[in-house]
């Protein structure tokens, strides 16, 4: 890797955000907002439920190009890094805590299917590349099988040092610079099936042809496992139980798991992991027990505690969900039966993950503020008793008002102080 030279510009302006970062870490809110998600989860009683906007999605309104000013594209790469936190910090001010450190992974490299999966973007009426569809390799399940191989990974451990190195000289004396990993396995394993073969295709393959489908499951399970492994086993996994995500902007601050610095190896059991099949919404609970528990159960099992879901509904496959290893925490959208969750988890110390409907705030130019708060209401309501949290995701635009998402988490936080009860 060569070192990046960045010109005197963009040193003064990056040196500034860190500065203002670490500022903003050091603020006693950030103190409270730690041990509130560290009770969290733990599983300690009478905890406020956090509240999230995640803002990636609506970065369009978040991150124009007029904010900022480096001019190389590195520069530019790690002022995004700041200014994502500043931001939030400034125009948001969720529950998020301010990272007290700049943030980077290793250097690694994975080919995952031993074939390419191309994609072809598309760009919205601003420009935004939005639209995309998959070329999927896989036409025939039974032919094309063979073209997939196992997994290769190869980490460039020099050029990992020398990111780290570049980083440090330009912000460790102001905000310490920190190596950060998740589990690597790809564990989302119907995802890889549609990128694979489509999701049609897939669905009709169950029926047609269920033992290729089983064959093509096992081949993703052991994929994703020995990525893991191999991560684990060339020590790059590092500890994630604190100012980490989970997924989906769920922190993982816990006591439970090991905390370790960031040059200390840990076991893929020291750490949160996280998995979904958002893909398997379309199927049955019998079919979902035949084609997907046995295979998430196995990719499960490595981590000390896991995320499940995304935007499906857990509820319809929960006799399944509930039993995979270690979970702690379960992803309830718009689209699920949040009181048969909150019911199914009481008393097990399972965090219900909340994602209330995007659309609400989302879709209109004006935030309708009556029928948002009814919304967290009625959260609040169905599941008390249950730790949760509550995390807006999937806002794709704020119409160029940053005031309507910072206005949602204010509303949130005002019905949990009206109605919360531990």
């Amino acid at each position: 890797m060569t070192t990046p030279v960045l010109p005197a510009g963009d040193r003064d302006r990056l040196r500034e955000l860190a500065r203002r970062q670490a500022g903003i870490a050091a603020l006693p809110v950030m103190t409270e907002r730690r041990k509130m998600w560290t009770d969290l989860n733990d599983g300690v009683s009478g905890v406020r439920p956090p509240v999230i906007v995640e803002t990636w999605t609506f970065d369009r309104d978040f991150l124009p190009a007029s904010v900022y000013r480096c001019e190389s594209p590195e520069g530019r790469a790690i002022e995004h890094q700041l200014l994502r936190n500043i931001r939030n910090h400034e125009l948001i001010d969720d529950d998020k805590v301010m990272p007290a450190s700049f943030d980077y992974g290793w250097e690694v490299a994975i080919e995952e299917f031993g074939v390419a999966v191309p994609v072809e973007m598309r760009q919205d009426a601003q420009g935004v590349e939005t639209g995309y569809r998959w070329e999927h390799p896989i036409k025939d399940l039974e032919r094309d099988f063979g073209l997939l191989k196992p997994a290769v990974c190869r980490v460039d451990r020099a050029a990992t040092a020398a990111r780290r190195a570049f980083l440090e000289e330009l912000l460790g004396d102001l905000l310490p610079v920190r190596l950060t990993t998740g589990t690597f396995g790809p564990t989302m394993l119907t995802h890889r099936a549609i990128l694979l073969m489509g999701m049609e295709s897939f669905f009709m393959a169950m029926i047609e042809t269920p033992e290729e489908v089983h064959r093509l499951m096992r081949y993703l399970r052991d994929n994703a496992l020995s990525v893991m492994r191999w991560a684990e086993a060339e020590g790059l996994l590092r500890a994630n139980a604190g100012n980490d995500v989970s997924f989906g902007s769920s922190f993982n601050f816990t006591t439970k798991l090991p905390s370790t610095g960031d040059d200390v190896p840990v076991r893929l059991a020291d750490m949160w992991g996280c998995t979904n099949s958002q893909e398997s919404i379309g199927i049955s609970p019998a079919m979902y027990n035949e084609f997907c528990f046995p295979y998430y159960q196995a990719v499960s099992e490595p981590v000390g505690l896991l995320y499940y879901g995304c935007c499906e509904p857990a509820h319809p496959y929960w006799k399944d969900v509930s039993r995979y290893p270690h979970l702690k925490k379960v992803s309830v959208p718009k689209w699920c039966d949040q009181r048969f969750v909150a019911e199914a988890i009481k008393g097990t110390g399972i965090v219900l993950s909340r994602k209330p409907d995007p659309n609400l705030v989302g879709v209109n130019p004006k935030l309708d503020e009556e029928a948002w708060s009814a919304h967290i209401r009625e959260t609040l309501e169905a599941a008390k008793g249950v730790p949760r949290e509550i995390i807006l995701r999937d806002v794709y635009t704020g119409h160029g008002d940053l005031a309507k998402p910072r206005r949602a988490g204010e509303l949130a936080r005002r019905e949990i102080a009206r109605s919360f009860r531990p």
